[in-house]
């Protein structure tokens, strides 16, 4: 029977070996002692025996056990315990690290910020403050009740700014990706359903406050920008007016000349002051020179764009013209604009309109064509530098429409 026992289980410890013949030399003293029942005790070591056949498993398993298996085991769950909190600890750590959310923080910011175009919307910002400075007529008009109006313009037009250029940059994505590669539609940062939500997040959010305000010079001069802003980009039949040369300046004068400078005197005048509306000579001015300052702009913005222009159809002048002639027209606009505000400067009765507008016009002119000689029209990177300068020109010259008296 041993025999048997140890053939039968050749994979079996030496525990179970034991364990077996314990059991079967049992079973033999008693067999021995009790001889009728030798029989039934043969039976019974047998049946122990195919029991612990169908065991094996588990008494494998305890002998692990006993053998350290256990010991092992136990370590192993210390182990994977142990690796599991120092993961969660260290994703925690990471999640909430100031200097990654930081980062974060500041990535974002960075994006939405060049997503703005913050040339202009500073100088939306500029020409607000200003032309609402054109409607003080004395000292005491610079009250709480100034600042309220002012900021409600401010507010409404730079989101409507936002709407703007944010829809330009949607329909001009693979333009972008040649001429402004380091916007974030063009350059992956932002996703396309991004930029939308953006877009029609600001649009929205410029209609409900003009709405709130309730005033209507204000809320007029938002739907006219969204108008023209969406015609100007959007791709669809009929629209796309950048395509057009002429109908692209025309766009861009009417919002920065036209609508800038009258629906926001007349939001100060009208719904801040409760006051007869009335163009005054200042207000004329100003007028007529952005008029000047803007088809500048709306000259100047193309000729460092006009690599991705050709190769889209866009029939900016600088495509159909060439940039040199495109560039000294611009200056010699600029240079004729700044003739006149000096002339202008020079019949006001106010001595210190005179000087303020004198000078500060003689000094941006000369500034002017001292840069414009110094462009090298074959870089980019140099046109495009000027390009920015041109802005910096446009916010100096809102701060001196305010002196024009």
């Amino acid at each position: 029977m041993d025999s048997v026992l140890l053939r039968s289980l050749p994979n079996a410890s030496s525990l179970t070996t034991d364990f077996c013949r314990t059991r079967h030399c049992a079973a033999i003293s008693h067999a021995s002692s009790y001889g009728p029942n030798a029989s039934w005790n043969k039976r019974k070591v047998q049946n122990e025996y195919n029991c612990l056949r169908l065991r094996k498993p588990s008494l494998n398993h305890r002998y692990k056990g006993i053998g350290g298996g256990y010991t092992f085991q136990k370590y192993s769950i210390k182990f994977v315990v142990k690796a599991t909190s120092e993961k969660s600890f260290g994703s925690e750590s990471q999640a909430f690290d100031p200097k990654s959310v930081l980062d974060s923080v500041k990535n974002s910011l960075d994006a939405f910020y060049r997503f703005s175009r913050p040339h202009t919307v500073i100088g939306t910002a500029l020409s607000i403050i200003s032309v609402s400075l054109l409607a003080v007529e004395k000292i005491s008009d610079i009250s709480p009740l100034f600042f309220t109006g002012v900021l409600e313009a401010v507010v409404a037009a730079l989101f409507m700014n936002i709407y703007i250029v944010g829809l330009n940059q949607l329909s001009d994505v693979e333009i972008d990706k040649i001429n402004k590669p380091y916007l974030p539609l063009a350059s992956g940062e932002y996703s396309f359903g991004t930029g939308v939500a953006i877009v029609a997040s600001f649009s929205i959010l410029s209609f409900w406050l003009g709405w709130i305000v309730g005033s209507w010079p204000l809320f007029w001069a938002l739907f006219v920008s969204f108008v023209l802003g969406t015609a100007y980009s959007i791709n669809v039949p009929l629209l796309r007016w950048k395509r057009f040369a002429v109908l692209a300046a025309m766009c861009i004068l009417a919002v920065r000349a036209v609508i800038v400078q009258l629906a926001f005197f007349l939001h100060m005048q009208t719904h801040v002051y409760k006051r007869s509306p009335v163009f005054s000579r200042p207000l004329i001015f100003a007028t007529a020179f952005m008029s000047f300052f803007s088809v500048v702009i709306a000259l100047f913005k193309d000729i460092p764009d006009i690599e991705g222009d050709k190769v889209f159809g866009i029939q900016s002048f600088s495509v159909r013209l060439g940039q040199n002639p495109v560039f000294w027209t611009c200056v010699i606009l600029l240079e004729i604009a700044y003739g006149v505000a000096l002339l202008v400067g020079a019949s006001s009765p106010c001595l210190w309109s005179k000087i303020g507008t004198g000078v500060g016009h003689a000094v941006l002119a000369s500034i002017l064509w001292y840069q414009a000689k110094s462009v090298d029209l074959k870089s980019k990177a140099s046109i495009t530098s000027f390009y920015m300068f041109i802005w910096k020109l446009f916010y100096a010259e809102y701060l001196l429409i305010p002196f024009v008296r």
